[in-house]
């Protein structure tokens, strides 16, 4: 079976969001793409306290200065569309009041008629947790399960109720309820969180960065599922950054997803083969305007399905 493809779609700053949004979710459903995706940064510290996820001396890439904020980008694509599942890529969880980002899927997964996916990381920038004043940072993993947990309650039967460190929901009616159970996906970037993923959610959301790494990563995640006797299915969609040229990119050391529709489309074959069911290639800041968003998305689906990816 052909793997799922998804599109990131249009948030950073040379998009025009309230046209753009639309725009691209149109013509990414009319290319044939499965589903829809948005990520969440919500600020560029200048100086920042840390490096690009915490490694030292990593700048922040300049696409980070101006982010749309995610439900909202998903909403505006939710209206112009029937047919794709709209996906976050990730959410952090400690940058939101756990109740109202359940009862925010909750709502727009009523508005698009069931086709929400959830993504949901710890996240990792101290300036991030700083703004946001849920919670420290150190309790980024506590902040994940409770907010797990909220939503479970939340989506599930009335009476509501619920009592945690941040959440407190006295027997209550809380809807709408979604139109049906919205999967959630979650990274696993180390021990503990790949056994929250494997007893607590419906998919892994890893990043492509390599044949290798993606297989040596989903047999690792498949393993601790099998010792730890998960019966359901795990899914899975890896998030495939990419860096579109119009030319060719002749460089010895071209990265996974750089370059041409062609060498996209080779590096999509070579990351499916892995076995993972879904890729979402995120082309926005590679491409000038949502025209050619659109266009080179509608280039890569063609040519990759052709190829029998």
């Amino acid at each position: 079976m052909p793997v799922k493809l998804g599109l990131g779609l249009p948030q950073t700053k040379q998009y025009d969001i309230g046209r753009d949004v639309a725009t691209v979710a149109r013509a990414a459903e009319e290319a044939g793409y499965e589903s829809l995706w948005v990520f969440e940064r919500v600020l560029f510290p200048e100086p920042a306290t840390q490096g690009l996820y915490n490694i030292p001396g990593l700048p922040w890439p300049d696409h980070y200065r101006s982010v749309a904020e995610p439900l909202v980008t998903l909403a505006l694509a939710a209206a112009a569309t029937e047919r794709p599942r709209l996906g976050t890529s990730v959410l952090v969880a400690p940058l939101h009041m756990p109740f109202q980002l359940a009862r925010s899927l909750a709502s727009l997964d009523v508005a698009s008629g069931g086709r929400v996916v959830a993504g949901i990381g710890t996240g990792w920038s101290l300036d991030e947790f700083a703004a946001a004043s849920v919670a420290p940072f150190e309790k980024r993993g506590a902040v994940l399960d409770e907010l797990l947990d909220v939503c479970a309650a939340v989506w599930g039967p009335d009476p509501v109720s619920y009592e945690g460190e941040l959440t407190t929901i006295a027997p209550s009616e809380v809807g709408p309820k979604p139109v049906r159970p919205i999967p959630v996906y979650l990274p696993a970037n180390s021990p503990r969180a790949t056994r929250r993923l494997v007893d607590r959610a419906d998919g892994w959301m890893p990043v492509a960065m390599g044949v290798a790494q993606l297989a040596e990563q989903w047999q690792r995640v498949r393993d601790v599922a099998a010792e730890r006797g998960r019966e359901r299915p795990l899914d899975a969609c890896a998030r495939a950054n990419a860096q579109y040229s119009a030319k060719p990119f002749e460089g010895k050391d071209r990265h996974p997803f750089q370059g041409s529709v062609a060498q996209i489309v080779e590096d999509l074959a070579a990351h499916a083969e892995v076995g993972v069911p879904e890729i979402l290639l995120d082309l926005q800041n590679s491409t000038r305007d949502a025209a050619e968003l659109s266009d080179v998305a509608a280039e890569v689906y063609a040519a990759a399905r052709a190829a029998g990816v």
